[in-house]
């Protein structure tokens, strides 16, 4: 049993209550509680070494990462974080020094984002060190963005560059919180999810919940200089195009918009966000499926993201 069928069993049998606006199944969990004008989002994630990142990592990096991915899931949803909790998980032998690191690399990514550090809790863990955040957000109401939304003959959208992330990027990336924002403000945005676990992947999560179909197009798919450069230098056996779909860990935004603010979009981006791509990469069509166009004509995407327990 991979993850997302591990996920499948578990959601049935969630308890709710009235707050609950969206549970388990997108990005951030979304909780009215009365404020006015917004709406609480609710967002935990985990980095595991070896999994997450490996034996030697500068531990400025590891907190940075561990901050960045539930920023990154605000992002999704279009939010504004507020304040978090880590829970640290370490061996006995742990060094102070160690977790004084990763404590500063949070608190700088933090204090850039506005987000409060209220707690936690430290425990015991044999083997490796883990770190998990739990965090609390807020977003507009009427701007929250779902994954669910997207339409048939929506364009299809990603910022950024993808593949090879794990050349440096997933241990140094910047959550496109500001851009989702804008985003939201300025276009109707019908859904969106960050890459966490690759293109193929999560986009499949996107078309899941809309209940929809994609056609990519290979041309237009934004290769990262990473993977191409790992591919020539044969450190890596994917194919560019490959690692882009696959590789997981960009953490960049995919969302899509109706057809005609396509090119609208694009001019307002470059003039906002001069120095982050934003592509054009397929469309959303109304038989479900995902395929990818190339020179050799239209064919069902078999490439798949990262899953756990797999």
């Amino acid at each position: 049993m991979n993850e997302f069928e591990l996920i499948s069993r578990l959601i049935p049998s969630l308890p709710l209550n009235q707050s609950v606006i969206v549970g388990a199944g997108d990005d951030c969990a979304v909780l009215d509680e009365g404020a006015p004008g917004r709406l609480l989002l609710f967002k935990t994630d985990a980095v595991v070494e070896g999994i997450h990142f490996q034996p030697g990592t500068k531990p400025e990096q590891i907190g940075h990462k561990a901050l960045a991915r539930c920023l990154s899931d605000i992002a999704a949803m279009a939010g504004t974080p507020s304040a978090a909790l880590v829970t640290l998980a370490l061996p006995r032998d742990f060094k102070p020094d160690f977790v004084l690191g990763i404590y500063a690399g949070i608190r700088e990514l933090a204090q850039r984002h506005g987000v409060a550090l209220v707690g936690g809790e430290t425990t015991t863990n044999p083997e490796r060190t883990l770190l998990s955040v739990a965090m609390l957000g807020w977003v507009a109401r009427g701007q929250m963005v779902l994954r669910s939304g997207a339409q048939a003959g929506d364009a299809l959208f990603v910022t950024g560059e993808l593949g090879g992330s794990l050349a440096r990027k997933h241990l140094e990336f910047e959550p496109r919180l500001a851009e989702a924002r804008w985003l939201a403000e300025h276009f109707a945005v019908h859904a969106m999810i960050d890459l966490s676990d690759g293109l193929a992947g999560d986009l499949r999560h996107l078309l899941q919940a809309s209940r929809v179909g994609a056609e990519l197009l290979a041309s237009a798919i934004p290769i990262s200089r990473a993977a191409r450069r790992s591919a020539k230098a044969q450190t890596s056996s994917k194919p560019p195009l490959a690692a882009a779909l696959s590789d997981g860990e960009d953490f960049e935004l995919l969302f899509t918009v109706a057809s005609r603010d396509a090119v609208p979009l694009l001019d307002a981006w470059k003039k906002g966000f001069p120095k982050l791509a934003l592509s054009c990469i397929g469309k959303i069509t109304s038989t479900e499926g995902l395929t990818i166009r190339d020179k050799q004509g239209c064919r069902p995407l078999t490439a798949h993201g990262y899953v756990h327990f797999t």
